[in-house]
């Protein structure tokens, strides 16, 4: 979750964290299509005491979690992410040895110190009240249960722990380039999510997360001089006790909670008319220019946060924060930790991308671990057009970079399906192009085959129906057949379970026909212009056969062209000049150099 910057496979990865005092607005979340579905709960009461000197903290965690699911759970799984910054780790031996490994991590977890790795040590697990058993593998604490959780029942779990911060590496840690004190994201044992699929308690590598839905109580006492900002709404002011401060926040129907401390934070706020408080911490050490940008910002930020409700739908809670740390940029509940020593146009398209997984991540729960495109793409998608609501001089093309990437990627033979999780793709410039360029272009060129309003209005039926749920991929392109009526199942499987490609060719024209031959083996509905030898042109329409369908359009709309059938031909009006194939450039054609014909 993260910033993609979409430039052939360049990589720019970003996040998120807030505060504010209302409580989340009501929400319903019917929809007929998914009358059977189900999803885990958990209720998280933390109590969190951080000593500043040495980086480490204590905590209490109470955890309420209720099987919504028609099994019996035998065990539970919990994440320890900070146990990824430690010499050995997978995330440490994994950037040492894929062919391209992350700039910001390189190896540098292996020369942590004793003082300077992460880690969450378990102390004590209780089940109801009883101890239960209980071994930490890497990132992934396995807990096996004296007594399974039944269908329906709620369980209590208690914990004490001891951790330390690491040394900011990835997204989490302690005094940044920057030099932002604390950026504490993932940073707590985190309930592993079960679902249909079964449990989903993947080891941290340095990809995606998952989480389950619920509802956070935190208690945070840290040195009274710092200023906190944190994922859900401040309870009243700070409590003082012996020189330190405790913080008060509840984060209601979120899967994720997330703060950030500093001495220097400036913290401006800014109130949306009928909208959320937006809030903004950022160092007061910033040079000039620097402050300038992040006042500026704030303005932006209330724009962009009306485009993404506008045209995906309300934001659902009271606040949202934009925090200086991390790593580059990342989101969160409510929230985003973003690097703050940037030019305008970066910070501002940083804060556009994160801004935007508020809706496709923390709202719109997809597991991004194994449909990260979900995430990223959809996300990059719609920052892109917002971004390009706020230039004067709109770019008719907001998302051509998306589909260089892609293309790019395609034509790389590094291309990977989809349908890869998101820590087994070889390169991480596969994984990047994968999630943010493919998946961009996956939203993009549905525009393209449904008509642009079509999806509009998918993407907001979308929302609607499984906000706050766990999206999974083939659920949007339902949705889409819903609003349109059409088949689509052909264009999901091949864009996002195969590395089929698209490649449609005009082979020849004589005098009024044209001939056209499909060379990719992805199918797709064809848009044709025309030009005639009298100087004036024709839009043509070839309907997909197992589309059972076409989009609307002013075209001429022609017979359909069946797709096992390599070649199309057909007679156009008048003698023919010349023909283009898709001069939108919204069809992700591998190969342009055959998409227009001109008789010389």
């Amino acid at each position: 979750m993260r910033y993609f910057i979409i430039n052939l496979f360049s990589i720019l990865i970003l996040t998120s964290c807030g505060a504010t005092e209302k409580p989340i607005k009501a929400v319903t979340t019917t929809n007929t299509s998914t009358s059977s579905y189900w999803q885990q709960h958990v209720d998280y009461a933390m109590e969190i005491d951080m000593n500043v000197n040495t980086y480490q903290y204590k905590g209490k965690q109470k955890l309420v979690y209720t099987n919504n699911s028609p099994d019996v759970l035998n065990r539970v799984y919990y994440h320890l992410f900070f146990n990824a910054f430690q010499p050995g780790s997978e995330m440490d031996v994994r950037s040492r040895t894929i062919a391209d490994p992350d700039r910001r991590v390189g190896d540098r977890i292996s020369k942590l110190k004793p003082n300077e790795i992460g880690y969450i040590k378990v102390n004590s697990l209780q089940q109801n009240g009883t101890s239960i058993s209980y071994e930490t593998v890497g990132t992934v604490l396995e807990v096996q249960l004296n007594t399974p959780i039944q269908p329906g029942e709620k369980v209590t779990f208690e914990m004490d722990f001891d951790a330390q911060v690491p040394v900011q590496v990835r997204r989490s840690g302690r005094n940044s380039s920057e030099g932002v004190a604390l950026s504490m994201s993932q940073w707590y044992p985190k309930l592993a999510e079960y679902d249909d699929e079964g449990w989903h308690a993947d080891p941290y590598i340095g990809r995606e997360f998952h989480g389950v839905w619920g509802d956070f109580d935190v208690k945070l006492t840290i040195d009274e001089d710092y200023i906190v900002g944190g994922s859900g709404y401040r309870q009243g002011e700070p409590t003082v006790k012996s020189g330190k401060k405790t913080h008060h926040f509840i984060a209601p129907k979120v899967h994720d909670f997330t703060w950030a401390a500093d001495l220097d934070y400036i913290h401006d706020t800014l109130k949306m008319p009928n909208g959320p408080t937006l809030h903004f911490y950022y160092k007061s050490t910033l040079a000039q220019k620097y402050l300038d940008n992040w006042k500026k910002l704030q303005a932006d930020t209330a724009l962009l946060m009306t485009f993404f409700s506008e045209n995906i739908g309300d934001y659902p809670y009271d606040q949202y924060s934009v925090i200086q740390g991390g790593d580059g940029g990342m989101e969160y509940a409510m929230s985003t930790l973003i690097t703050g020593e940037r030019e305008y146009g970066s910070l501002l398209g940083v804060t556009a991308h994160e801004l935007a997984h508020k809706w496709f991540q923390f709202i719109l729960a997809t597991n991004e671990s194994k449909h990260e495109w979900m995430d990223e793409g959809f996300t990059t998608y719609i920052s892109n057009l917002a971004i390009n609501s706020l230039r004067e001089n709109k770019n008719p093309k907001p998302l051509a970079s998306a589909y260089k990437g892609y293309i790019a990627l395609a034509n790389s033979g590094v291309e990977q399906p989809l349908t890869t999780h998101s820590d087994r793709y070889a390169l991480n410039r596969a994984y990047g192009a994968a999630a943010y360029s493919k998946g961009a272009v996956f939203l993009a060129q549905l525009g393209y085959v449904i008509g642009d309003d079509n999806l509009d209005k998918t993407i907001k039926k979308y929302y609607q129906d499984f906000k706050f749920k766990h999206p999974k991929p083939f659920d949007i392109i339902r949705t889409a057949e819903r609003i349109t009526d059409f088949e689509l199942d052909w264009y999901f499987i091949d864009f996002t379970q195969t590395t089929n490609t698209i490649d449609y060719g005009v082979k020849a024209v004589e005098g009024q026909t044209i001939t056209l031959e499909r060379i990719g083996l992805m199918p797709m509905p064809i848009d044709l212009t025309v030009t005639y030898t009298d100087g004036t042109t024709e839009d043509y329409y070839i309907p997909l056969q197992m589309m059972r369908g076409e989009k609307p359009t002013s075209a001429t709309i022609i017979n359909d062209w069946a797709w096992a059938i390599p070649t199309y031909t057909f007679d156009a009006k008048k003698a023919v000049k010349s023909v283009e194939i898709d001069n939108s450039h919204m069809m992700a054609d591998v190969d342009r150099n055959n998409n227009v014909f001109t008789i010389k």
